[in-house]
């Protein structure tokens, strides 16, 4: 697209990019609002990940990320911006159907150093201008260089505690409080501890599980993760080359307990956290905990709520469910299919896990009904993963890949996404025409957008393709609609044509609740109104509502979501609690 004859593309690329980042670093020190226009698209974005000043949100538009960066990167004095070939070489793309070139560059700023990642095209008019742009604070930069600040003997102490009597002593908090208390100790929580350890500061996980990686280890038997392993590194440790690609639930839960000891990670299993009120004279929690039947309170300045946007089981107040005798189970309680062998068990719900779990039953000998209620999206694991293509194949080292990811503005996003999704739909077409002459309906998410905007905004309401697909198909698993039912009796439901399905069990794969609904009974009313809802798209910052920035209550944060958005997303807590703990930044967000 910015092809020279005679000119390499690589050299290409380097000038044109430089000669953009150049003029994009003058026209930011003149503050001149006529020479950044210049350099953007009409239909331009910029996300901001905290990297020009402690804002997280995404800029839609010429004029609005004129005027944004323009007063932004002032406050901050942001400058410097030169291109970082060390984390990518500069190379041509198509992202949501446009020809452009991408690179990550790096700059400077009072709060600390960053980076960013920038998607440059030639108008109609033969002028190079960026589509996109994001940028983020710098948080492996700021840590490296505390680090190499610090102090570093070979002196031991041969009659004091050794470094296992050290963690020891440190995970009990003993007359003293973690700095950040998380509640939930999945792969969410975790990933934030770690980085909330490695700038400096302390914290401690809680979660009502007996061990460590339990949140998966006792779910259904057939669980495996539907992206491939490449997608779900954790931070610092990667998985082995020698893991399979899609992950198993117990291999999942076994490398999390592994992680929190290698990673130094102060974790209290069996303690259930049972509410806290904020003192604000004090600036701390007063943290109201139970472990192991006795009470314990803590006072920290900080708590994060990492129970995952799939973490309380969603029952819905069915009617005339009571009216059914066998056993009730939501699939969060569902472990095995071995013992409902040869028996008749109706599963509500067609997301992953009730697709899981009818193929799970109906390979142990089970007569399965699954009972859909909604529409779902349905697509073959590996076409599903296309959605993923930035971190699958050769290409640069995973910390780069985070960088353009999420450097991907939300509409850019919709737009690839609906691309992604209608080339699924083609490459799918035989197996959900097959789906649909059975009387399984299909939708497609928001517009066409596929799967991982369904996750972003409601947790759920598609399937990965491992089988189940075809034997609804082939009538094997039996499927019935929701209003098609009249009645629920004592021994199963009967339907509006006056025929009865039998059943032993129900299991009711009706999904999670989002990670507010907790608010008022942990935090109470006035707390929950303040905060309002988490998780689901901000219409003004086009990010999600409330998670991984600070909130209107100071001193609670959010976490959850994909073990991605884990990794990537989990330092910028850290890096705003430190920020507020060198008072360089207000404990409360808009």
């Amino acid at each position: 697209m910015l092809d020279r004859p005679g000119v390499s593309p690589e050299e290409t690329f380097r000038e044109t990019t430089e000669a953009w980042l150049a003029a994009f670093d003058a026209a930011l020190a003149k503050r001149s609002a006529a020479e950044l226009s210049q350099l953007f698209a009409g239909d331009s974005h910029w996300r901001n990940l905290f990297g020009i000043t402690w804002h997280f949100a995404t800029f839609s538009g010429n004029a609005a990320v004129v005027k944004e960066l323009l007063a932004r990167s002032a406050e901050v004095h942001a400058g410097q911006f030169r291109i970082d070939v060390g984390r990518l070489a500069l190379r041509a793309a198509v992202v949501g159907g446009r020809d452009v070139v991408e690179a990550i560059f790096a700059f400077e700023t009072v709060n600390g150093p960053g980076y960013g990642a920038i998607r440059l095209l030639r108008e109609a008019d033969g002028a190079v201008r960026a589509w996109t742009i994001s940028t983020s604070l710098d948080f492996d930069s700021i840590c490296t260089a505390r680090e190499a600040a610090a102090a570093t003997s070979h002196v031991r102490d041969f009659a004091g505690p050794d470094w296992l009597e050290q963690r020891q002593a440190s995970a009990i908090y003993d007359g003293r409080d973690p700095d950040v208390l998380i509640v939930g100790g999945g792969h969410a929580g975790i990933s934030v501890a770690v980085e909330v350890g490695r700038i400096g500061l302390t914290a401690l996980v809680v979660d009502r599980m007996a061990r460590i990686g339990d949140n998966w280890r006792l779910r259904y038997r057939g669980l495996k993760l539907h992206n491939k392993a490449p997608v779900n590194h954790l931070r610092y440790l990667p998985f082995p080359k020698t893991f399979p690609e899609y992950i198993p639930k117990d291999k999942i839960a076994n490398w999390l307990e592994s992680y929190v000891d290698i990673m130094e990670v102060d974790f209290w299993t069996r303690t259930a956290f049972e509410g806290a009120d904020y003192d604000e004279a004090a600036q701390r929690w007063t943290a109201r905990l139970t472990q192991g039947g006795a009470a314990r309170t803590l006072h920290p300045k900080h708590i994060v709520l990492a129970t995952s946007v799939s973490g309380t089981p969603n029952i819905p107040d069915i009617a005339g469910i009571e009216n059914f005798k066998g056993e009730v189970l939501h699939s969060s309680r569902f472990k095995a299919g071995r013992q409902w062998a040869g028996r008749p068990v109706i599963v509500f719900g067609t997301g992953t896990s009730a697709h899981d779990i009818c193929r799970e039953l109906q390979a142990a000998g089970a007569d399965v009904t699954m009972v859909q209620r909604s529409p779902t999206m349905v697509v073959n694991v590996e076409p599903a993963q296309l959605y993923d293509k930035t971190y699958l194949g050769d290409g640069p080292p995973i910390a780069s890949r985070d960088i353009l990811n999420s450097g991907v503005p939300l509409p850019v996003m919709k737009t690839a996404h609906k691309l992604v999704t209608d080339e699924v739909k083609r490459l799918d077409a035989p197996l959900l025409g097959r789906l649909e002459a059975a009387g399984f309906r299909l939708e497609y998410g928001e517009d066409g957008t596929g799967w991982p905007l369904k996750f972003r905004t409601r947790g759920g309401g598609y399937y990965f393709n491992v089988g189940a697909s075809e034997l609804i198909a082939d009538g094997r698993i039996k499927l019935i609609q929701a209003a098609d039912i009249e009645a629920y009796v004592a021994g199963g439901i009967r339907m509006r044509d006056g025929t009865t399905r039998k059943a032993d069990l129900f299991v009711l794969a009706t999904g999670y609740k989002g990670p507010d609904h907790l608010l008022t009974q942990l935090f109470g009313a006035d707390v929950a109104k303040r905060v309002g809802r988490v998780w689901g798209f901000d219409e003004a910052t086009q990010e999600l509502r409330n998670m991984w920035t600070r909130t209107p209550q100071a001193g609670l944060w959010f976490t959850g979501g994909a073990f991605s958005q884990a990794r990537i997303y989990s330092r910028y807590i850290a890096a705003q609690i430190d920020a507020i703990e060198a008072g360089r930044l207000g404990k409360v967000g808009a």
